[in-house]
């Protein structure tokens, strides 16, 4: 059994900046490769960001690049994505998946999903 948990999430105002955290525990050994996911209403879950098991090789989707950055603290097995620069446009829930496989994009893992965290920028 592996457990997904997210946190961070929030309200903020357009320009605000806000930092989620996801951490992977349970049947995970050592350090897996870990992603986010966002899926706004009426749209499908699509790739933020993913990072690579040593934190070495990172991937932003083409929306973020710029604005968000992923990091790993690998002795919490924990991951982070620090948002500024926010627009209405992030709006969505935020999931976190692991120990999928990263290879320059990041592909996820089938199970292994968070439950989810509310990001909500206000204009």
């Amino acid at each position: 059994q592996v457990r997904v948990v997210e946190s961070g999430g929030g309200v903020v105002q357009s320009g605000g900046s806000l930092r989620l955290s996801c951490t992977a525990s349970g049947r995970i050994i050592g350090n897996v490769p870990m992603g986010w996911f966002r899926q706004a209403p009426g749209k499908e879950r699509s790739l933020v960001a993913g990072i690579s098991v040593n934190g070495g090789g990172t991937y932003y989707s083409d929306s973020v690049k710029g604005r968000f950055t992923i990091s790993r603290d690998s002795a919490k097995n924990t991951v982070y994505l620090q948002m500024n620069s926010l627009r209405p446009e992030d709006t969505a829930v935020y999931f976190c998946n692991a120990g999928g496989r990263f290879t320059g994009p990041y592909i996820p893992h089938r199970t292994y999903w968070g439950q989810g965290t509310q990001v909500t920028v206000s204009s």
